[in-house]
């Protein structure tokens, strides 16, 4: 890595795509993410690769689609109106197994909603979004530097396994500043085309085509069953999250994204007045650390989850824990923050129901 810059998360994450390899950049413009678009076509053309603002969403989905289906390393970012746009072509992708990456720097809603940071398109990301049997990957980062690390991994994820890496941020990460290094450059211009690729046949007989559709049943459901044991396959291996202090905890929080930031200081503030709590962060809401919970909650007297939304990723945790401890829940809707002040005495008051 290289020496530490300081930068704005929505530019340092197109920075890091580009170093990661990104042959091409394909979106529409959409607050508070426009900064990410805006280096993208600054940069770009100087290292001789492709940005396009197309004329919407769909559209940029669709380009996306095209460029995937060449094996070429390709990203778009938008927000969370905007990921709605694209969720018809997030299904025709899955299906048709080709890799790509979207950043959704989320925003209030539902609706037009505003541009403060939320984390309300949980379930959207972590349970599809469109049509269909599928899913994606999904990674959510709780700081500027983790952004920049993950999207490095989201484009390793999504060649290894030829599907759809989205990349959960939010708001408030996009827009604030922090020192972060990047990775060394991924050599991939004269990268040889996949196998699979639609790049014409080369010395294949046969030419590789490249579709989403199957009118049979039979034939529809075989691609299904692929898909997931693709699924299966993720899950056993692609599970990351954090653990923060919670070798002794006798209470968990959890959370992700920019909340689990917070909750960090809520974890050392509780400390300080001899509470014995720890978090447990989530890097991939997909697939999700189901396991995890389940062991701690041999430990720990309850969990304590906290969202900027009305408790999407409670579900999750609900399932994890699988009943065998108390699970509560607090949460800021429509891009509030909850401050660590906050989130400790509600925190306070469950310890004393508990008791």
């Amino acid at each position: 890595m290289a020496d530490k810059v300081l930068m704005k998360g929505a530019e340092a994450i197109a920075e890091s795509a580009i170093r990661a390899g990104c042959m091409a950049f394909f979106g529409y413009p959409i607050t508070p993410q426009n900064e990410t678009p805006e280096y993208f076509s600054r940069r770009m053309p100087q290292v001789g690769r492709v940005f396009l603002q197309a004329e919407s969403e769909v559209a940029a989905i669709n380009m996306v689609y095209g460029a995937a289906c060449t094996g070429t390393r390709v990203i778009t970012t938008s927000s969370s109106p905007g990921i709605s746009l694209m969720q018809e072509g997030f299904s025709y992708i899955a299906n048709s197994n080709v890799p790509c990456v979207v950043v959704n720097v989320m925003r209030g809603g539902p609706g037009l909603g505003d541009i403060a940071p939320a984390q309300a398109d949980y379930n959207q990301a972590t349970k599809g979004g469109g049509h269909g049997d599928y899913h994606s990957i999904v990674v959510a980062p709780h700081t500027v530097q983790e952004a920049v690390d993950l999207i490095y991994l989201a484009f390793d994820l999504a060649d290894k396994y030829r599907m759809m890496v989205v990349m959960l941020m939010d708001g408030l990460m996009g827009q604030m500043m922090e020192p972060v290094e990047f990775h060394d450059w991924v050599e991939v211009e004269n990268r040889k085309p996949p196998e699979w690729a639609t790049v014409g046949q080369g010395e294949r007989k046969e030419r590789n085509i490249i579709t989403s559709l199957e009118i049979l049943p039979e034939g529809l459901e075989k691609m299904d069953i692929a898909l997931q044991e693709k699924y299966r396959k993720v899950r056993e291996s692609e599970v990351r999250f954090e653990e923060y202090m919670m070798d002794d905890a006798k209470y968990a929080i959890t959370a992700f994204g920019t909340v689990a930031r917070i909750a960090k200081t809520v974890v050392d503030m509780a400390r300080e007045k001899g509470i014995k709590v720890g978090l447990i962060r989530p890097v991939t809401v997909w697939p999700f650390p189901y396991e995890v919970l389940e062991e701690r909650a041999n430990q720990v007297d309850f969990f304590f989850d906290v969202e900027m939304n009305e408790g999407q990723m409670l579900i999750d945790v609900k399932l994890g824990v699988n009943g065998k401890r108390p699970v509560y829940y607090y949460g800021r809707l429509g891009g509030i923050v909850p401050s660590p002040e906050e989130i400790l005495k509600e925190f306070e008051k469950k310890m004393e129901v508990s008791k």
